[in-house]
């Protein structure tokens, strides 16, 4: 799948992520979680399962995962507080 699809799909499911999470970041860092989460996903379905999605549903449900893996971190991380500028 090309990476434009990919970009797409992670936010998407960077948004979905942020709201099935309740998610405290801002809308970037939520969208930005979502593209990265989306790599990380593909990267991980593949590497872990064999398993590389050929449907956008596919993608969308890899990628959301991937966005929830690294709220989830975030959160631990960063003890899920807003970053203050």
């Amino acid at each position: 799948m090309g990476i434009i699809i990919w970009l797409l799909i992670g936010l998407v499911a960077g948004w979905l992520a942020s709201q099935v999470m309740h998610s405290p970041h801002g809308i970037l860092m939520d969208l930005l979680l979502g593209i990265v989460g989306s790599f990380v996903g593909g990267f991980l379905s593949s590497a872990i399962f064999g398993w590389k999605p050929q449907s956008i549903t596919g993608s969308l449900i890899v990628a959301f995962a991937g966005s929830v893996i690294l709220i989830a971190i975030h959160r631990a991380l960063f003890g899920g507080r807003r970053a203050h500028a």
